[in-house]
């Protein structure tokens, strides 16, 4: 069997939750005797090898501007796998919804990973929000199969498409604290500060838990990782506020460090908004962070109904008053990280994810 995997920055480019995910899945196919290509942003890759753990690689080239290079990268590589001998087409972001009619009339058997809810974030206004809505739509008409990774967007999908789904997660990889001291080089203390983990963009409402952490007097600090890669005035109105407690470090490329940032903090806060299954709050579940979410079906899902986390409502007050009581109940919060990564039920392993696809893929070679 031979697929092929279009729409994220390529492989093994790990950058955010599309290019882990296809690490992660591209990986176990090949170990499974799956012949993989993944198509890659050329401008990204400074080294091009053909291939790489035994994964195809393909470089395509495209236009780069803030909203249509992704668009234009996945056209030209819809196409090139379409004149190839590849038996199924894997496609993620609903962005691409609409080249569904490519792979319809090659008749290659395709399905499509829609992640979240575009359409609904605040960065994509006017024709954007009307194009990502056209494009899960088209989605749902032009691929054969459409997966969504919660229950919750499923029913997102069924409520506005009428169209139903196959639910498979993303996944995380538990592991243990290695070295703590790589914390000291940001003057950090374990237990000593918040964590922020994602892109400065409005549906991640890092403005509203920086102004929640500042209403709440607390005497940790605020640790934000994460930035955007353009002149944004969203993002600099935030890192504006940058101060001795309040500490921006950009980008953390370094698994490592990034990992003891997660593993040493003293409460993980996740202000995401319109995801299904989101990969950073996975990754604090896996690093048994105790977890502070904004109240949204999805964080409720993930955390169980609090059975995992405690969630703030999208309000400054709630979050200030929420940080002042964790801070006066360590018990509570040691208890959370105990059980933090026992909320990594089957549905979020990988090598269970990576079954399911096969199953999807079964299915669509044989016709069912």
């Amino acid at each position: 069997m031979k697929i092929a995997i279009i729409g994220s920055r390529g492989y093994p480019y790990v950058y955010s939750g599309y290019e882990t995910f296809v690490k992660e899945l591209s990986e176990r196919l090949v170990q499974k005797n799956i012949q993989v290509k993944v198509y890659c942003h050329k401008n990204l890759f400074k080294d091009r090898p053909k291939t790489v753990k035994g994964i195809e690689l393909v470089y395509i080239p495209t236009i780069e501007t803030k909203s249509l290079s992704q668009l234009i990268h996945s056209f030209f590589s819809i196409l090139h796998a379409c004149f190839s001998k590849t038996d199924i087409v894997l496609v993620v972001n609903a962005a691409n919804g609409p080249f569904g009619i490519i792979t319809r009339v090659f008749r290659k058997p395709t399905l499509i990973n829609v992640d979240g809810l575009e359409w609904l974030r605040p960065k994509w206004k006017g024709l954007g929000a009307k194009y990502f809505y056209f494009a899960a739509k088209m989605a749902t008409k032009l691929y054969d199969v459409i997966i969504t990774d919660a229950e919750e967007m499923r029913k997102v999908y069924l409520r506005e498409f009428k169209k139903d789904s196959t639910v498979i997660a993303y996944g995380a990889n538990i592991s243990p604290s290695l070295n703590p001291g790589l914390i000291n080089s940001f003057n950090l203390d374990p237990r000593g500060y918040y964590l922020i983990v994602g892109r400065l963009i409005p549906d991640n409402n890092a403005d509203l838990i920086v102004e929640g952490f500042i209403r709440s007097n607390s005497t940790k600090k605020l640790v934000i990782v994460g930035d955007v890669p353009y002149q944004d005035n969203y993002a600099d109105s935030i890192k504006s506020k940058a101060n001795s407690n309040i500490i921006f470090l950009g980008y953390i490329t370094n698994s490592e460090i990034l990992a003891e940032l997660y593993h040493n903090c003293f409460a993980y806060l996740h202000g995401h908004e319109f995801g299904g299954t989101n990969p950073t709050m996975l990754k604090a579940m896996a690093s048994n962070c105790a977890i502070l979410a904004l109240d949204t079906v999805f964080n409720r899902e993930m955390l169980m109904n609090g059975k995992y986390g405690l969630f703030f409502e999208k309000n400054t007050a709630p979050l200030a008053a929420l940080i002042q009581q964790v801070e006066q109940k360590n018990d509570l919060m040691d208890e959370i990280r105990k059980t933090s990564a026992t909320g990594l039920t089957e549905k979020y392993n990988w090598d269970h994810i990576t079954d399911a696809y096969i199953s999807v893929f079964n299915k669509l070679v044989s016709g069912s």
